[in-house]
């Protein structure tokens, strides 16, 4: 089985690794949250092992990235130095599996990780379709429509919308939608964000008179609410 770690401590990297080699599992590192994404699509993954703080992005967002480029994802593990309940509750809730605080015992992340394992393979596929009213949106075929009529969209348009969607009432700001749907840090490129916004308000008709209000926050970023 095949395991992605994703940690730029290489020092306590290098032990997990060695952990998990000796349970006879595949392991390949990553270093940055980019490295990760470039590999993630052409690669499969039994299981993910993410830290939470990287040079480039940070886990959490690492993880929402991933769900936008497949319906196919793999159990995720933190394991991180993170330990305020706040910080367990926002990723849990955002789809992890498992969450362990720095430094784990041997013992205890391989417990962990077996039963994650076991726990996944007996499981479904995870739900893919999404209905908010009128608007209703298939994740693994990757179509919208709009009042039972297909909407046209651009890879990144759909990837831009599904998100929006499912963090509906959330101040999202532009460089964090660069992170999770662009894979990117640039800070030079958020006028993408602004862009595929305005299309989105116009295709999917994201306003007050079809019960939608998507709001640019000045020099915050943007927002997604229902207002029926």
């Amino acid at each position: 089985m095949k395991i992605a770690l994703l940690e730029d401590d290489i020092a306590f990297a290098e032990t997990i690794k060695d952990w998990l080699y000796e349970a006879n599992f595949e392991v390949d590192l990553f270093k940055t949250g980019l490295d990760f994404l470039r590999k993630f699509p052409n690669t499969h993954y039994d299981l993910c092992i993410f830290d939470w703080s990287l040079p480039d992005m940070e886990g959490p967002d690492v993880m929402v990235s991933i769900t936008l480029r497949s319906n196919k994802i793999p159990p995720i593990i933190f394991l991180t130095g993170h330990s305020e309940e706040e910080d367990i509750i926002r990723v849990i809730d955002s789809g992890a599996d498992d969450y362990i605080v720095k430094p784990p015992s041997r013992q205890l992340l391989m417990a962990r990780i077996n039963a994650l394992i076991r726990r996944t393979s007996s499981q479904n596929a995870t739900e893919t379709i999404y209905d908010f009213g009128e608007l209703k949106l298939d994740a693994q075929h990757r179509f919208i429509t709009l009042e039972d009529e297909e909407v046209k969209l651009t890879d990144k348009e759909f990837d831009l919308a599904l998100y929006f969607l499912k963090n509906e009432g959330m101040l999202l700001s532009r460089s964090h939608l660069m992170h999770v749907v662009w894979g990117t840090t640039s800070d030079i490129e958020t006028r993408k964000v602004d862009v595929h916004v305005s299309h989105l308000r116009s295709k999917l008709k994201l306003t007050p008179e079809y019960g939608w209000k998507l709001t640019s926050i000045y020099q915050q970023g943007y927002r997604l609410e229902h207002t029926r």
